[in-house]
């Protein structure tokens, strides 16, 4: 880690609770955020038919070495002591340079692919492995631990269970005081809120914390179940590494 702000980089995959991670984070009242700061250099690149496309490139930035300088040595809006960024690991295209993640204080947000594919595709009409970003977290993970210090894990599921447990436990091994403002937040939209905000963040902003957790059982089939136990030996050597608390 270099001297100055912490630079906390959440790494996730779609559909899981990174939006309201966001919100926590900003609510403390000392940390800027940024909402997927790499999706319109991944649509650009791509090609993909997202929700918003065209206003997502148009309010982007497209090029990926610009973002991660931006994202790693770049000023921190507003100032503030803390920078929590959003990420989606599929944003992190083949051949990408990624030396520049090493120098962020990396943090890994996961879901059992079932959950996910089961949640994406009631917005998406398919769904492919590399969609849900498990395969790029478990490659990101790696890469990373060969420095020799292994990045927390965090399962959404265990996370829903004890968000105030977990939140204490990320804070002390990011070097962090804890707040209780990380538990609630007002409802409604945030100016920090990606421009595709209204196509997926209808939930989030009528949101005032985390959602209770309760049990899901995902019912799979064709080529959807393939998807998701594609991802499920990336997403169980992940898992083994997770926080307990």
């Amino acid at each position: 880690m270099t001297a100055g702000p912490l630079r906390v980089a959440m790494w996730s995959g779609p559909r899981n609770i990174s939006t309201a991670m966001m919100r926590s984070w900003e609510n403390r009242g000392d940390c800027a955020v940024s909402d997927e700061p790499l999706y319109a250099a991944y649509l650009a690149a791509t090609g993909l038919d997202h929700p918003g496309r065209d206003e997502i490139i148009a309010a982007g930035d497209t090029d990926p070495a610009r973002v991660a300088q931006a994202m790693a040595s770049g000023p921190v809006p507003g100032g503030r002591p803390i920078w929590y960024q959003k990420h989606m690991t599929h944003h992190l295209l083949p051949g990408q340079d990624t030396a520049w993640v090493h120098g962020l204080a990396n943090v890994f947000l996961i879901r059992d692919p079932a959950e996910v594919v089961e949640s994406y595709l009631k917005s998406r009409a398919t769904v492919a492995p590399p969609d849900i970003g498990l395969l790029q977290q478990v490659a990101l993970y790696d890469d990373l631990c060969a420095d020799g210090a292994a990045p927390p894990v965090i399962d959404a599921d265990d996370f829903l269970r004890d968000p105030g447990g977990h939140l204490r436990a990320l804070c002390a091994a990011l070097g962090l005081a804890f707040t209780e403002r990380m538990l609630a937040w007002p409802a409604g939209r945030r100016a920090s809120d990606g421009i595709w905000a209204p196509y997926w963040y209808d939930a989030v902003w009528r949101s005032t914390g985390f959602e209770p957790w309760h049990p899901r059982h995902p019912a799979l089939q064709g080529a959807a179940l393939a998807v998701a136990e594609a991802c499920r030996p990336a997403y169980e050597r992940l898992r083994a590494r997770r926080m307990t608390l």
